[in-house]
C-alpha cells in the first residue's frame, strides 16, 4: 500500500482527489495549514501534517516516506494586492516541494497546473499543450507564477524527478463551498454579475479533474502536461444555461471588455461589494477554450455531460443560498449604472 502525499487536500480539487485516493486504497497524508481544519475530509483516514507548502522543514517532514505526491495546493488570488503571496505561493511553495521530493526519493509526482498555465486561446478558438506562453505580457500574476512553477516542476524533471503536469480548466460541480470558482455560481444565483464581456470559458467537473489526476499518475510520461477540461462556451451561452437551469435572470447587458475593467475599477475605488478585481474582469474577456484531446489520447480522460456538473453546482450553491437565490442584486445594481455611465460617455453603448 504506497504512502501518498496531497496538498490542498482541504479544497475544491484536492478535497475530491483526496477522497478518490483513498478509496484507490493509498495510505493517504495531507499537509494542512495548522489554522485550518479538515473538517471537509470527515469519513476518510488519512494522517495529517501541520504546515505550509512554504514551509520547507514542514513539507520535508510530510515527505519523509511517501511514495507519491499529488501537489496541489495553490493560490487563486486575481487581485493585485496579493501578487506577492501568489508568486510565494505558487512559484516558491512549488520549488520547495519538488526540491523536497527529489531529496526524499519520490517515486511520482503529480503538479496541478492550471491552464492560466498555457494562456488563452486565440479569440474564438482552442489552445493545446503546445501552445507557447505569451500571456506574460498581460501582467496578471496568477497566470505568471502558474507558469513560473510549472517551470519549477519542468527542471526538476530534468533532474531525475519523475513528475508529470495536469492543467485543469474552470472547475465547477459539488461540495466546492466557496471555492474560487463556485464563485460565479454563487454570484450568478445572487444577481451579483451586472453585466458580461464577450469571452469563452472551459467547463469542467470537479470529479472529473480528481479522476484525471489519478490517470496522470497511472498513464502519463514524465514531464508532460495534460489539459484536464470539458465543454467550451461562450459567456453568453453559459448564462443562458445557467438560467434555464435555474430560473435565475441572466445578465442582460455585455460590455466591451475595456468598459468593464473600468468599472470595476471605479467599483473597487468606490468600495462596491461587486466582488470582481480588475484582472478578473480583464480575464474574463480572453477565450479559456481548450482542447483536451491529448488527455482523453494518453490517459483515456473522459468528462462527463456538461449539463450534470451545471445542475450538480448549482443544485450544491442553491442548498447554501436558500431563499436568497434570485434576490435582490443589491450592490450589483449600482456597479450596473456605473458601467453604463462609463459606456455612454465613451460612446460605446447607447443611452436606452
Amino acid at each position: 500500500m504506497p504512502t501518498t502525499l496531497i496538498t490542498g487536500s482541504t479544497g475544491f480539487i484536492g478535497s475530491h482527489l483526496a477522497r478518490a485516493v483513498a478509496r484507490r486504497g493509498d495510505q493517504l497524508r495531507v499537509l494542512i495549514r495548522s489554522a485550518t481544519d479538515d473538517d471537509v475530509l470527515s469519513g476518510i483516514e488519512f494522517e495529517r501534517i501541520n504546515g505550509d507548502v512554504t514551509d520547507r522543514r514542514a513539507v520535508r517532514r510530510a515527505m519523509q516516506g511517501a511514495d507519491r505526491v499529488f501537489h496541489v495546493a495553490g493560490m487563486t488570488s486575481m487581485r493585485g494586492s496579493d501578487s506577492n503571496r501568489v508568486f510565494e505561493v505558487n512559484q516558491g511553495g512549488s520549488r520547495i516541494m519538488v526540491e523536497e521530493a527529489l531529496a526524499a526519493g519520490v517515486e511520482r509526482f503529480v503538479h496541478t497546473s492550471s491552464v492560466a498555465a498555457i494562456g488563452p486561446a486565440p479569440t474564438g478558438g482552442r489552445a493545446d499543450e503546445t501552445q507557447p506562453f505569451t500571456a506574460g505580457k498581460l501582467g496578471i500574476a496568477y497566470m505568471n507564477s502558474k507558469h513560473e512553477a510549472e517551470a519549477e516542476v519542468l527542471r526538476a524533471a530534468a533532474r531525475g524527478l519523475d513528475a508529470v503536469i495536469v492543467n485543469p480548466t474552470f472547475v465547477l460541480g459539488p461540495g466546492g463551498g466557496r471555492a474560487s470558482s463556485m464563485g460565479l455560481i454563487r454570484r450568478f444565483l445572487l444577481r451579483r454579475i451586472p453585466a458580461y464581456v464577450d469571452g469563452g470559458l472551459n467547463i469542467v467537473d470537479v470529479r472529473d479533474v480528481a479522476d484525471g489526476h489519478l490517470l496522470a499518475d497511472a498513464k502519463a510520461e514524465t514531464g508532460e502536461r495534460y489539459i484536464l477540461g470539458g465543454r467550451n462556451f461562450t459567456l453568453q451561452r453559459l448564462f443562458a444555461d445557467l438560467s434555464r437551469m435555474s430560473g435565475v435572470p441572466a445578465p442582460q447587458l455585455k460590455l466591451p471588455a475595456q468598459v468593464a475593467a473600468a468599472g470595476a475599477r471605479v467599483s473597487e475605488q468606490l468600495g462596491l461589494p461587486l466582488g470582481l478585481a480588475v484582472d478578473e474582469t480583464r480575464s474574463a474577456a480572453l477565450w479559456w477554450t481548450y482542447s483536451s484531446a491529448k488527455a482523453k489520447r494518453e490517459l483515456g480522460f473522459s468528462p462527463r455531460p456538461h449539463e450534470e456538473t451545471l445542475e450538480d453546482a448549482l443544485d450544491a450553491v442553491s442548498e447554501e443560498l436558500g431563499d436568497r437565490v434570485g434576490g435582490d442584486p443589491g450592490a450589483a445594481d449600482s456597479a450596473l449604472s456605473i458601467a453604463g455611465r462609463i459606456s455612454r460617455l465613451a460612446g460605446r453603448i447607447p443611452r436606452p
